[in-house]
This record gives structure tokens, C-alpha cells and sequence, in this order.
């Protein structure tokens, strides 16, 4: 729990902690980093003006170097620095005011998702291919022309879902079931900014898309790639 408020900080720790979670609550962004590389935490609830170092930078740094799930805590106001904390690396973001029962659900609800999809037999893999983007959902790597692309846990269980079923057009409640949880209660075109990190990952232009295509009015589906 990074949070520079220290009574909200305390209050949102101490209910998580009554609900079986170990909590680490630091106020600095550089603490924050440094924390984070020490307990290798799961979650890391990130409020965005931080002293010290700002949150966009604490989230840009702890990506180099885990893949814990990341959710930023903005005011109604800061719709940009929302952006811009997804564009980093963000999975989710809560926008203050907030109840701790809700954040005691979102938390929840992304640790029911899966750290890594589990490992079959030795040698066993899952690859997809469409044109020169290759998926391989069991090792969660991805390479376009040969090229390894880093996604973040998020980017890849959007990918994966597409991909698992390419002639599927997917709603955007509907991949929100499968990546978030169905229990996830927020704005459905979070979707959208995830899909357009990906895209742009994937080098993948929105307007002529070959590998994630908008399928206006429902949602998107794997394009074949060529």
C-alpha cells in the first residue's frame, strides 16, 4: 500500500489486514521501489502524487522487475495521469473516493487470477500463430517476426483470451469476465486503453489492424495476421 495520506493510508492497511492480507504500508515513492524489490508483493495499490518519486515512476520501475499486479489510485480529475499510470504498466486503477469494501473486492478479485498458467509435461506448449506474431500461452511469451514483445501480465491475458478462440468476436464485459473476474465492477473501457497498449506493442496500427480487430459495436477478435 503505497499512499502519501497517512490516515487513509493506515485505514485502507489495517482493513486489508483484517482481511488476511499481509500488508507492507509505505508512503515515498522511492521506499515504495524499494520495498516492492524486497517482499516481492502480489498487489501494489499505488496512489499516483507521491513525494519523493511519483507514482508513473514508481509503476515504470517496479515493471522492470516484477509482475505484481498494480492498481493506481487517482481523484476524479486525473484522467490523464490515469492513462498514463495504465500506459505504464497498470492493471487497474479506483478513483478516490473509494470505500475499503471496494477495494477489498478489487484486490480480491485479482488474486482469484492465475500468477502463471500452469505447465503440462515437459516439452509440452501451447504456440498460435497468426503471420509473424506467435503466442505460446503455456511458456506466456510472445514474438513478433521472431522478436520477443514484454507484455504485462494484463496485456498477455487479453492476448491469450482472443487468441484462444480466433473466430470469436469478445465483448468487452466478456473479456472482463475472463481477465479481471466476473466480481470486477468498474469502467468496461479500461478494456480499450489495455487493447491499445497492446496493439501498440505489437506494432499493430488500430486503423489497418491485422493482429487485434475492433469489431464496431460488440468488440474485438484475432485477425489472422495477414
Amino acid at each position: 500500500m503505497v499512499e502519501d495520506e497517512i490516515p487513509l493510508a493506515s485505514l485502507l492497511g489495517s482493513y486489508l489486514q483484517r482481511g488476511g492480507f499481509d500488508v507492507h504500508v509505505v508512503h515515498d515513492g522511492l521506499v515504495a521501489v524499494a520495498t516492492a524489490r524486497e517482499v516481492d508483493p502480489d498487489v501494489v495499490v499505488l496512489d499516483l502524487g507521491l513525494p519523493g518519486l511519483d507514482g508513473i515512476e514508481v509503476c515504470r520501475e517496479i515493471r522492470t522487475f516484477t509482475d505484481a499486479y498494480v492498481v493506481i489510485l487517482t481523484a476524479r480529475s486525473e484522467e490523464v495521469d490515469m492513462l498514463i499510470g495504465l500506459s505504464v504498466g497498470a492493471d487497474d486503477y479506483m478513483s478516490k473516493p473509494f470505500s475499503p469494501r471496494e477495494l477489498m473486492a478489487r484486490v480480491t478479485a485479482m488474486l482469484r487470477r492465475p500468477r502463471t498458467r500452469p505447465h503440462g509435461p515437459a516439452g509440452e506448449s501451447d504456440l498460435r500463430s497468426f503471420g509473424p506474431l506467435t503466442i505460446d500461452a503455456v511458456g506466456r511469451e510472445v514474438w513478433v517476426d521472431g522478436v520477443p514483445v514484454p507484455l504485462t501480465r494484463t496485456e498477455f491475458d487479453l492476448l491469450a483470451v482472443l487468441s484462444q478462440r480466433p473466430g470469436m468476436v469478445f465483448s468487452r464485459r466478456q473479456l472482463i469476465d475472463a481477465v479481471w473476474g466476473a466480481e470486477w465492477v468498474s469502467d468496461e473501457h479500461l478494456v480499450d486503453v489495455h487493447i491499445g497498449h497492446l496493439r501498440r506493442k505489437l506494432a499493430d496500427d488500430a486503423a489497418e489492424s491485422t493482429f487485434v480487430r475492433t469489431v464496431r459495436g460488440v468488440g474485438y477478435r484475432m485477425g489472422t495476421g495477414a
